[in-house]
């Protein structure tokens, strides 16, 4: 590709009010409407004594804010985004930056709270109108992790200096649903400061996670998968309580190395992973791993007997390259070992187990997701504004989501930046005729056939949808 040859020169103005940078916002806002979100807002948002305005029409500015991450915006300045050529022809109520800001600024804990809840409703509408999760009448899997997000400056409430030596962070928990067909959902959030420890708020978290998940049709087996920091007796009560089965990441604690050691060697089972798989502890791709099982190992012995759990124990081990093998008894080199092992309940058999445990970090793609978008900066210097950042994340991150799978069986998998690529970011001439809006949008774009199917699934009259 090079210049064109066709002019002696170019040149450029901006004077075109008819064209939309963003004209796959359309669909995506009617999807938000069909889903009820203004009504939502209304209902359970209620920001009062705020100053400035700050908590009049909450809907709008949750639209807008929402919108605007759909689009791609990762500040409260890049909304302006959604002011540009024929937007306000397009779309009634968009807010300036200035008010979205100060509406986050109005946020408490409580406001946040409601915002959660309506994020927990919105999703249970988008799984209602496009197939979000198929198969989870089969099985679900809940993920929970956390993760750091670095900030900066000091006057950023709650920012700490926590895991890494000298780096200021916030300490997001989240919450995923997927199925062995489809791709995550969010179904939960919190916002932590820098030094809370990663099960703060798990139970809390986990319980909101599993009865959402029931609200958006995973009537069937139902997996919470977790690393080792959700290794406890209340996350395992909480699953119970709610008639789930859990599959947590149990590290190597002296009553592990026990159960481990105690296990015969002709009980290992020998597998190989044609593509390989990543090893958590070094960070090269493994190829070959064995696995076993203790069908009866008790946890939280040291807790009352009431809260002690007894289930199943798998445990893969690898090869550890960085030790020499031993030399036993009969002068045999016996090869090192590093365990993995897992403590569940879940009524898979053991490898199917173990590689539905391993596909937990697919909760690592969202929270990368996240961070290339919208969390690329947590924006306030107000802890509570970004939690409610947080929660809107969250809100946009499941409505591209039902997008792509109303767009095509690729997008339903795609990554949301891909989705803004093909679905959102592109460009449209608005023409008018009386009450009609006509959307001119490149020839050849494409991912034409996806984007008209969007368009006409989500405009389509309600009774035919």
């Amino acid at each position: 590709m090079q210049s064109s040859h066709a002019a002696a020169a170019v040149s450029s103005v901006f004077d075109e009010d008819n064209l939309i940078a963003d004209a796959g916002l359309v669909p995506v806002v009617r999807l938000a409407e069909r889903a009820g979100l203004p009504g939502l807002v209304d209902t359970a948002v209620r920001i009062s004594g705020s100053g400035n305005g700050g908590g009049a029409n909450p809907a709008a500015k949750v639209m807008s804010l929402v919108a605007a991450m759909c689009a791609g915006a990762d500040s409260i300045d890049d909304t302006d985004r959604l002011r540009h050529g024929a937007v306000a022809t397009a779309f009634d109520g968009v807010r300036a930056p200035s008010t979205l800001g100060t509406f986050l600024r109005s946020f408490t804990h409580g406001h946040t709270l409601q915002l959660h809840a309506v994020h927990r409703r919105l999703l249970g509408e988008l799984a209602g109108r496009a197939p979000l999760l198929p198969g989870a009448d089969q099985v679900a899997f809940i993920d929970v992790d956390s993760t750091h997000k670095r900030v900066f400056g000091r006057a950023k409430q709650g920012a700490q200096v926590g895991r890494f030596k000298g780096v200021r962070t916030l300490h997001p928990l989240l919450a995923t649903i997927c199925t062995p067909i489809a791709r995550p959902v969010v179904a939960a959030v919190r916002l932590r400061q820098g030094r809370s420890a990663d099960s703060r708020g798990a139970v809390r978290l986990v319980t909101e996670a599993l009865a959402t998940s029931t609200q958006i049709g995973a009537t069937g087996t139902r997996v919470l998968r977790a690393d080792s920091q959700f290794y406890n007796a209340d996350v395992v009560a909480a699953c119970r309580r709610a008639d789930a089965c859990f599959s947590i990441t149990t590290g190597m604690n002296p009553s592990i190395k026990c159960a481990i050691a105690a296990i015969d060697e002709d009980v290992w089972t020998q597998i190989r992973y044609p593509s390989g798989v990543l090893d958590p502890d070094t960070g090269e791709l493994i190829y070959d791993a064995q696995v076993a099982e203790i069908p009866a190992y008790t946890a939280f012995t040291g807790r009352n007997k009431s809260e002690q759990v007894t289930a199943r124990l798998i445990v893969r081990r690898v090869r550890d390259l960085a030790k020499p093998p031993t030399v036993g008894e009969q002068g045999e080199l016996f090869p090192a070992w590093r365990y993995h092992p897992f403590f569940t309940d879940s009524p898979f058999q053991t490898l199917q187990a173990e590689r539905q445990h391993r596909h937990h970090a697919v909760i690592e793609q969202v929270i990368a997701d996240a961070k290339a978008g919208p969390l690329a900066h947590l924006p306030s210097g107000q802890f509570n504004a970004n939690a409610a950042w947080l929660v809107l994340w969250a809100m946009s991150f499941n409505l591209l989501r039902a997008a792509g799978a109303l767009a095509s069986a690729f997008h339903a998998k795609a990554t949301t930046a891909t989705l803004r690529a093909h679905l959102v970011n592109v460009p449209a001439r608005l023409a008018r005729s009386a009450r009609r809006l006509l959307l001119h949008l490149p020839r050849n774009w494409p991912w034409r056939d996806a984007w008209m199917h969007l368009f006409t699934t989500v405009h389509a009259p309600p009774d035919s949808v």
